[in-house]
């Protein structure tokens, strides 16, 4: 079965066998369950570093490390479309990691912002899952191309900013001020409406008979829409309050 994959980073075909038997079958239960049970190693992952690694030198080192890794690992899981739990659940303790270090420098420069950012992720999460079940929202093909262009365009203006970085300049859009908070804006709503395509690919699977296995790979998906969100509204809240 050919189904088009609705992760955040990545648009992929996704490719797996039907299952006649209902009861092998991928199921909105087990996606939701292992989707929960990444957000658990995500979170717990980034307590840990959250708490432990405290220096200056650790914390530069863990941020650089585990974001090389989870790109490393997002593009791997992506392409080859692995299902295998653990290679999953590295990605969640990696991008845990990332978020305990970074979060918990924003959260000294501006307290109390975390909690909002966390709160405000899931809000978003739970109003498009309202809105997509009361079929408000749909993934037509059209939607599916606008929404991937937009995404695709944001992940290359990142990639372009942190490269000018590293020689001592960002782009403007990424930059507290008028223009900051209209183009981080811009990338919530994108964020936010990618979900449209996950509830959609979820659909699918569901409907289509895929092997149980592949409930990982969709919750890999929205784990990795989750974080992509969290990132944005972070970044609006830090420019608000500067």
């Amino acid at each position: 079965m050919v189904m088009q994959s609705s992760n955040p980073v990545l648009t992929r075909r996704l490719d797996a066998p039907v299952v006649l038997d209902p009861r092998a079958r991928v199921t909105l239960d087990g996606v939701a369950g292992r989707t929960l049970a990444l957000i658990a190693v995500t979170v717990l992952a980034a307590a840990v570093s959250w708490n432990l690694l405290r220096t200056p030198a650790w914390t530069g080192l863990a941020a650089l490390g585990s974001t090389l890794a989870t790109l490393v690992l997002v593009l791997v899981i992506t392409i080859k479309q692995i299902t295998n739990p653990l290679i999953i659940s590295g990605y969640a303790v990696l991008q845990g990691v990332f978020l305990g270090v970074v979060s918990r420098e924003l959260e000294q420069q501006f307290p109390g912002i975390v909690i909002q950012a966390v709160i405000g992720t899931f809000g978003v999460f739970l109003a498009m899952a309202a809105l997509y079940r009361a079929r408000i929202l749909r993934a037509s093909r059209r939607f599916a191309q606008v929404i991937t262009g937009a995404l695709l365009g944001i992940l290359l203006l990142s990639l372009l900013d942190l490269v000018l970085r590293f020689f001592g300049g960002s782009l403007p859009i990424y930059r507290a001020g008028t223009l900051g908070v209209v183009f981080a804006v811009i990338c919530v709503i994108v964020g936010a409406l990618t979900f449209v395509l996950d509830f959609d690919q979820v659909e699918r699977a569901v409907a289509g008979g895929l092997p149980p296995r592949y409930g990982w790979y969709l919750a890999f998906g929205m784990l990795v829409g989750l974080i992509f969100l969290y990132w944005q509204i972070i970044r609006l809240l830090s420019y608000l309050r500067r």
